[in-house]
């Protein structure tokens, strides 16, 4: 939480989506997405199969006749029928997809296979035309066996990692399951009507029973209950519910019956809006990604040059067009980038769904490869460092015309509609004390500075000590340095511009904020402590965490200037807030963080949410953007590294110590690479 006191709290602005957009195979891996929409590729996967099966029986292995094959009169025609079908149907998506990248220009893996495939279909069917209808003296050899593997290669490769892919991408799918199909309504009379979920809008009364999954957002305007939110939250304890409490929808209800009245549902609601963090996230293209895709395009050329330039020098040298041509296809299909194009997207897929199963929700994926360079992490104190629960320690008047519990009354009735905790502070106060409030009317917030309104016909206002000493209004500096050395927060009551009094409210370190901040020195961090509140107060908080660099009493704008400078002496910045009122900082630094559970996270501006406040998952954040930059690193030397010697041995540099590659064994060794950074991505985890 921001520590500025009378902060506003908007609520998470709701972003449009639509659930049956959901599927994972809406996201983007590149040129593989191309063949993703092509049908069924299992279903093509086994009816090529079937295709292939007696090609491979029939048909000899550049030339050679292997000790299970046969053939037949007539065998020729049924190899060239089949084969046909088979290059038309099976290899369809690779075609569609090099259609899809040549009109756009950008030329990589699809093209590649692409040509590999069809230079081995058109010049087998020459080959077939010259043996058994022309009559060739010389007999050419056809590639159909190396066609009809290839094919069935590359369509397991990409049934193989479509799978990987679903599997990183599960996490959307939980999260949809989480939401039960219907609502019990309340009407009017008390009655209760099942409908189906997507006929609830806002404002309706809804009816959840013990044990029973909550299917919307609301407010409990009946009963009280325990709520398991960690399905949603990732916050493993049972949560008290009572009146006037939020629940949020897909979590799951305690031992008790409650009515609640429904603030979101369908787009609008919570459990959505992080479904569409993730998706997008998972949809956002990183540099790294970028990258790999300049990489796949540069091979495209590389390959199509070698390839070319192979072709020509054994043709020269052999004199035999088949063995040219063999060299020239091997290269293509064992240069196609198949693995590269899916080395980051899967890193980073696996990355955001782990994420989200553990809290840590990334809206940017970049944030994932900035993290691990990050210097220093600047940290909002109430609601980060600390708990957010403050209780009222003093409260005081300077004023004969009022009493402290007046003081109070005000502060209370300016504060009544405010969610900050050190609002809910003094609530609780006026309650504990059974005092009401007067009619406060024009409240607004001062932005930066706290909040104002009438009463009684007069000016009053909540503000901070760098407001009084800003506007040079007299105040008590022994008292206050009393109080605030103690690590409370100090807001003081104007009425019509004259302190009349104020509130003291101690807020407690939690616990594992000191570990946090030792963990970040150990591994060469800085931590960096930012705050609205007083220098006394926060000096007192940051000594016992161990934080040598403190900023107090500032305003939004203050700590946006401050990582500004960091930034300018060429650190990388991290800044962890709640998303609302250091909205400046965080957009401002390399990485902005938001922390705090609940529906009024503002998540515009930060580019990784926090889902728990806890501070060890900044760490968990740290280890997950280490790891996952370790990920795409290998993943790219597996996708595109083996190339570097693939790449010559295809063309033939060894064929004077008898070592020649063929495209069936380029195949393998490319299908190989792939199936690796599949599972290489699937094996990242969180420290």
């Amino acid at each position: 939480m921001s520590d500025k006191h009378q902060q506003d709290h908007p609520k998470m602005e709701h972003e449009a989506m639509d659930h049956s957009k959901m599927e994972h195979g809406s996201m983007d891996h590149g040129s593989m997405d191309h063949s993703m929409h092509m049908g069924n590729l299992k279903q093509k996967f086994f009816i090529s199969l079937i295709l292939a099966i007696p090609i491979i029986l029939l048909s000899p292995m550049m030339g050679v006749t292997l000790p299970f094959q046969f053939s037949f009169n007539g065998s020729d025609w049924v190899v060239l029928i089949l084969a046909s079908i088979l290059f038309f149907y099976g290899g369809m998506p690779f075609l569609q997809g090099a259609k899809m990248e040549l009109q756009g220009k950008n030329p990589a893996m699809m093209t590649l296979i692409s040509l590999g495939i069809s230079v081995s279909y058109f010049y087998s069917v020459y080959a077939f035309i010259a043996n058994n209808l022309l009559h060739t003296q010389n007999h050419v050899m056809d590639f159909f066996w190396e066609l009809a593997t290839l094919i069935l290669i590359m369509l397991l490769g990409h049934w193989i990692e479509m799978n990987a892919v679903s599997n990183a991408g599960n996490a959307l799918q939980k999260m949809a399951e989480l939401l039960p199909g219907t609502a019990n309504v309340l009407d009017e009379e008390g009655n209760t009507t099942e409908v189906a979920l997507k006929e609830v809008h806002i404002g309706d009364k809804i009816v959840v029973k013990a044990g029973g999954k909550i299917p919307t957002d609301g407010i409990i305007i009946n009963g009280q209950t325990t709520v398991n939110e960690s399905m949603v939250t990732g916050e493993a304890k049972d949560v008290s519910k009572k009146e006037q409490d939020k629940v949020i929808g897909g979590s799951i209800n305690g031992s008790g019956t409650i009515s609640v009245d429904v603030t979101g549902t369908g787009e609008s609601g919570y459990l959505s809006q992080v479904m569409a963090l993730v998706s997008s996230a998972q949809q956002e293209k990183s540099k790294v990604e970028s990258l790999s895709d300049k990489v796949a395009k540069l091979l495209f050329y590389v390959a199509l040059a070698v390839g070319i330039l192979a072709f020509i020098i054994w043709l020269v040298v052999t004199k035999d067009m088949n063995i040219a041509l063999e060299r020239m296809v091997t290269v293509f299909i064992i240069a196609c980038p198949h693995a590269l194009g899916l080395a980051i997207p899967l890193a980073t897929a696996r990355s955001t769904s782990l994420g989200a199963q553990n809290g840590l929700l990334v809206k940017n994926r970049q944030a994932l490869e900035v993290a691990k360079k990050v210097d220093v992490v600047m940290m909002d104190k109430t609601g980060t460092l600390t708990e957010g629960n403050f209780a009222v320690s003093a409260f005081k008047s300077f004023s004969t015309d009022y009493t402290e519990n007046d003081v109070l009354e005000y502060m209370g009735a300016l504060e009544k509609d405010s969610s900050h905790p050190l609002s809910v502070g003094v609530l609780k106060k006026l309650e504990e004390l059974n005092l009401t409030t007067p009619a406060a009317t024009d409240t607004s917030t001062i932005p930066g500075v706290g909040i104002e309104g009438t009463i009684e016909h007069q000016t009053v206002k909540i503000v901070s000590v760098a407001y009084l000493t800003k506007k040079g209004i007299s105040y008590d500096q022994q008292l206050f340095s009393e109080l605030s050395t103690k690590g409370n927060s100090v807001s003081f009551l104007l009425v019509n511009d004259k302190n009349i009094g104020l509130v003291a409210q101690g807020d407690q370190i939690k616990p594992e904020a000191k570990t946090m901040i030792q963990a970040l020195k150990d591994q060469n961090i800085k931590p960096v402590m930012l705050t609205g509140d007083n220098q006394q107060a926060a000096a007192a908080v940051a000594q016992q965490l161990g934080i040598d660099d403190v900023h107090a009493e500032l305003l939004p704008e203050d700590k946006e200037k401050l990582v500004k400078e960091y930034k300018n002496n060429g650190l990388v910045v991290m800044m962890v807030g709640d998303g609302v009122n250091d909205a400046p900082s965080l957009v401002r630094a390399n990485v902005g963080v938001a922390i705090g559970a609940g529906t009024d996270v503002a998540v515009d501006s930060a580019d990784v949410i926090l889902v728990k406040s806890d501070p060890a998952d900044i760490l968990h954040f740290l280890s997950l953007a280490k790891n996952t930059s370790k990920k795409m690193v290998q993943n790219l030397w597996w996708g595109a590294g083996y190339n570097i010697v693939a790449i010559p041995l295809a063309a033939g540099v060894l064929a004077f110590a008898g070592i020649l590659l063929s495209p069936a064994v380029g195949a393998i060794i490319m299908s190989f690479s792939t199936v690796i950074v599949a599972v290489n991505a699937m094996l990242l985890k969180i420290d």
